[in-house]
């Protein structure tokens, strides 16, 4: 029974390490010089005829851009979650997105449509196509005008729970983390150190008189 399970373990871990690396396009060939093996050893691992290790799994985890724990943690086939929609859907209705808030800045700035096309050197039609979503307005474009009605570009962002706009917070939230002191990116990324996380985090939301109360609390308690 035993060797049943770690077989069916090994071809578990073998399909998932087959398609994290053709998700990645690369090839096998580009993994075995990752691990200093052959093209036959990586075959076999992906098939499920040979075990693979955890140093040579963490290897091939850098190599592919995904984390380790990807091999052991699924989650997502557990979890009933709603397909997102096609991308063709999602570009269209981020159009219209971004034509509606250059429309409402205008219209707050005060300025006309004539004003706009004069900026671009374009019609007044082509500048009522892109607030309506009808015709893609240029990232150049864009940038003029935000600069002109004194908005960041970042205004226009795809703030929304669609995919692209998960992958943005998702970018920036990584981002800021990588700025942060390699103590505390180490402190964050222990799992042990989750509950002083959310500890902080209630606090920060918490008013400054119940802060106050905590210290006098502790004062109290120390003294």
């Amino acid at each position: 029974m035993a060797e049943e399970k770690l077989a069916l373990r090994n071809r578990i871990i073998g399909l998932l390490l087959r398609d994290a690396r053709e998700q990645a396009d690369k090839t096998k060939r580009e993994c075995a010089q990752a691990l200093g093996v052959s093209t036959g050893t990586i075959t076999a691992y992906e098939e499920g005829r040979k075990p693979i290790s955890l140093p040579e799994l963490e290897v091939l985890s850098y190599v592919l851009d995904i984390p380790v724990s990807h091999f052991w943690k699924r989650e997502m086939e557990v979890t009933a979650e709603p397909e997102p929609p096609p991308l063709e859907e999602v570009l269209a209705l981020r159009h219209r997105i971004v034509g509606a808030l250059l429309r409402q800045a205008r219209l707050e700035a005060d300025i006309s449509q004539k004003e706009v096309a004069e900026m671009l050197g374009c019609s007044s039609g082509r500048v009522s196509s892109y607030e309506f979503g009808k015709h893609p307005i240029s990232l150049a474009e864009l940038e003029i005008l935000a600069r002109h009605l004194r908005i960041p570009l970042e205004h226009f962002l795809d703030e929304q729970e669609g995919p692209v706009g998960e992958w943005n917070r998702q970018q920036e939230a990584f981002e800021y983390f990588c700025e942060l002191p390699r103590e505390i990116q180490e402190f964050v990324a222990k799992p042990v150190n989750i509950k002083y996380l959310e500890v902080a985090m209630k606090l920060a939301q918490m008013p400054a008189g119940g802060l106050r109360a905590i210290a006098e609390g502790l004062l109290d308690i120390t003294y």
